[in-house]
């Protein structure tokens, strides 16, 4: 199967959403990150993360590395065109925080990858072919790191929806309409299955993997995985008709304001 990480680049920018020249920020990054964005062509890129082994130009070449906790970024407002995250946000303790820093940092927007909440991983989980709390991933890093904030305590599986995410975004910026896109993918967590101590689960997504790929090609919102894309609105264009700038200061529209609630008291919205 294809890559989802690198379909996904790969489409938006041939939708001309990204540019290989944009400037990307990548929180939560390890060399995965690193090799996907230099095989997309991306060529300013700033690799980061809490993980204090990744800490040397040698080891992000050709991009930076710079030390970050993605819920508490120290770049200023709108450092980057964009900033990326993939499969990391489920390890913060507020995965919510770490998206609007991501936000901040960001002029153009946010790309993410992450678990879906919808009714097929529910069930996955109850199942135990899905996990709750990330148990593998810190097996896998020899129980050393992989989980909370890249501790080796077990980070629980934040999934996310689509309104979810509308909703968190425009509580933080309610100054314009923004574009959301979503890209979904079934995901068959292979490392998990061939780490148990138990084969059954092998044997059981060997089963259940192609009547999984039929069913998200028909309704793809049933997938396990999906990026969602986060495009800031163009402002000034892109205000809220309540909303107006003056000299790059965005204040209330009071014209559109007492034209459409003309039974407001007037002294108070002059």
């Amino acid at each position: 199967m294809s890559d989802f990480y690198v379909d996904t680049l790969h489409q938006l920018l041939d939708q001309g959403v990204l540019r290989r020249d944009s400037k990307m920020l990548v929180t939560c990054s390890g060399d995965y990150d690193k090799s996907v964005l230099s095989q997309c062509g991306f060529s300013d890129v700033t690799l980061s993360n809490l993980d204090t082994r990744m800490t040397t130009v040698e080891l992000a070449a050709p991009y930076r590395w710079s030390f970050q906790d993605a819920e508490n970024l120290t770049f200023d407002d709108g450092r980057f065109d964009f900033a990326v995250a993939h499969s990391g946000l489920h390890h913060c303790r507020s995965p919510h925080k770490a998206l609007l820093e991501m936000y901040r940092v960001s002029r153009r927007g946010v790309i993410v990858f992450e678990p879906c909440d919808n009714l097929v991983t529910r069930l996955g989980v109850r199942l135990g072919l899905g996990q709750e709390y990330e148990v593998a991933a810190v097996a896998g890093a020899g129980c050393a790191y992989g989980g909370q904030r890249n501790t080796p305590i077990p980070n629980y599986v934040y999934r996310w929806t689509e309104r979810e995410i509308e909703k968190t975004i425009y509580s933080y910026a309610p100054l314009g309409r923004h574009q959301f896109r979503y890209f979904y993918r079934l995901r068959v967590p292979w490392y998990r299955s061939h780490m148990l101590s138990s084969r059954a689960l092998d044997w059981v997504f060997r089963l259940f993997t192609p009547l999984g790929n039929l069913i998200t090609a028909v309704y793809p919102r049933a997938a396990n995985n999906f990026a969602f894309v986060v495009l800031k609105p163009s402002l000034p264009d892109g205000l809220h008709p309540w909303l107006a700038d003056h000299d790059g200061v965005v204040e209330l529209n009071t014209d559109w304001v007492m034209d459409h609630y003309s039974r407001a008291p007037a002294e108070t919205c002059s």
